[in-house]
């Protein structure tokens, strides 16, 4: 009786063992705040509670070819193993995203972020000079894949007459574009309490080209921040790159800031050069009224585009940014 008991117990036990459900690893949804190589940070925002991730095995990305399949600010699903970490299993359609192409015009192209609420283009007129063609170039992609923009002009502090003009000059060109700009200083505070406000609630990317004080403005807005800073050098005037990865940082107002490693070039995803004009707002009003269509507004005869140049209603440097743009898609397609 004692025998036939034990072996009752012995295979009800091994049944068990081998029958009973495995308890099913925890599984969730969050954003990703942090790239790093193959590993990636994820919180659950608003919470900030971060997770340590990696992807397993190659994800599937309908119509792009990128260098990063997963970036800083995707909705991603994950599951959590027993150490704590996590394996990213999904990856959720972007609502936008800030894409470029390397300088040197290789296919390979790279998302600087994406589901941004706000884009904040970080720009100085000098010390150092943000270039044209640059600005033009995040502008436009920034249409192109359905992103809010605003300009952002820092170091308003540099209070010489010739710098006064230049900002004149530069805030009718792009007011007249349609853009809204909005002027700080973090080296004196202006405006920057005015900036810390539009955070609330969103998750916005600070973007710019290195030394523009990007940084340093960032820090002027939360007091818990302290990201690195690099000094200009004097013979290019230009700045070196202190932030090294694309991040998200929370604010203390119940923000979310994606700082982004400085750029000094923005190439273009292929764009038809039938559509190019769309994502330039002051031709894009304007392209009714073109004769022909589709148009590139540079050989057409009667075209607005051209007309609106002519008469100071579109600018000169915006028209001939549009035409090296067109130029480059052009050689290289």
């Amino acid at each position: 009786m004692t025998g036939l008991y034990y072996h009752t117990k012995l295979n009800l036990f091994i049944q068990f063992r081998i029958f009973a459900p495995v308890e099913k690893l925890k599984e969730g949804s969050a954003t990703v705040v942090k790239h790093t190589g193959s590993h990636y940070m994820v919180s659950s925002l608003p919470e900030w509670k971060l997770v340590s991730c990696v992807v397993k095995g190659k994800m599937r990305m309908k119509d792009l070819h990128t260098t990063n399949p997963i970036a800083v600010g995707d909705h991603v699903d994950y599951q959590l193993q027993e150490d704590g970490t996590g394996i990213i299993s999904n990856i959720y359609p972007r609502k936008n995203y800030i894409i470029r192409k390397s300088t040197n015009l290789s296919r390979q192209a790279h998302i600087i972020a994406a589901n941004i609420d706000v884009a904040f283009l970080i720009v100085t007129i000098d010390f150092p000079e943000t270039k044209w063609a640059f600005m033009d170039r995040f502008l436009v992609t920034c249409e192109a894949y359905k992103v809010p923009v605003t300009i952002v002009l820092n170091k308003t502090d540099l209070l010489t007459e010739e710098y006064a003009e230049k900002v004149k000059y530069f805030k009718r060109i792009y007011s007249q574009a349609g853009y809204r700009i909005l002027e700080v200083s973090c080296k004196t505070g202006y405006n920057t309490s005015l900036l810390k406000e539009e955070l609330k609630g969103k998750i916005c990317l600070f973007s710019g080209m290195s030394g523009v004080g990007k940084s340093s403005l960032i820090n002027s807005l939360d007091s818990s921040l302290s990201l690195k800073t690099g000094k200009i050098s004097d013979y290019h005037m230009q700045g070196k790159h202190t932030t090294t990865f694309y991040e998200i940082h929370p604010v203390e107002n119940g923000g979310f800031i994606i700082d982004t490693p400085g750029i000094k070039g923005f190439g273009l995803i292929e764009m038809k050069p039938d559509e190019l004009s769309h994502y330039f707002p002051e031709m894009l009003k304007r392209l009714d009224k073109c004769k022909f269509a589709p148009c590139t507004h540079t050989h057409e005869p009667e075209c607005a585009v051209k007309e609106a140049v002519e008469k100071g209603y579109i600018s000169t440097d915006r028209y001939v940014s549009y035409l090296g743009m067109l130029e480059e898609e052009s050689k290289y397609r």
